[in-house]
């Protein structure tokens, strides 16, 4: 599967042997036209991402994004519009595609937990340089005004 890479089309017939999973890009409007993301932090990886998780058996990759965002953020969302997926091989070295959905929180509080001891709320182009993985910074330069004005 080689280098990440940000998707808008829903992946061709996905192997039994990879790793399937969804997130969300959470948006919100701080201020006319300045949009804020949600980023999480994950002390056992020591990583800032975008909060995602695997399917379970059965799942959809649009339920699973909205259950994992609320387990690993605490917010439940609504989902606004597909951004795309990202592949790349995961810490045991199997493939993995994520999907990833711009989402709009309607209500909830962050609250630390055993996955995620952090969570910050920074503009689009801030968020881009603390993230620490290039797929997840390829996300976000995948964003366009229609995705930020739907969310707002």
């Amino acid at each position: 599967m080689g280098r990440a890479v940000a998707r808008v089309l829903w992946p061709r017939k996905v192997r039994d042997d990879v790793v399937r999973g969804a997130g969300g890009i959470l948006l919100r409007e701080d201020r006319p036209g300045r949009y804020e993301v949600a980023l999480i932090h994950r002390p056992a990886r020591d990583d800032w991402s975008l909060p995602k998780g695997k399917l379970d058996p059965g799942e959809s990759y649009e339920i699973c994004a909205l259950r994992e965002v609320l387990e690993e953020t605490g917010y439940e969302c609504r989902l606004v519009s597909f951004v795309g997926f990202t592949e790349y091989r995961d810490r045991r070295g199997r493939p993995k595609v994520v999907g990833y959905w711009v989402m709009e929180v309607i209500d909830g509080e962050f609250a630390v937990s055993h996955e995620v001891d952090e969570l910050q709320w920074l503009e689009v182009h801030v968020a881009s340089r603390i993230l620490t993985y290039e797929r997840d910074r390829e996300l976000l330069a995948a964003l366009d005004m229609v995705d930020l004005a739907a969310s707002g």
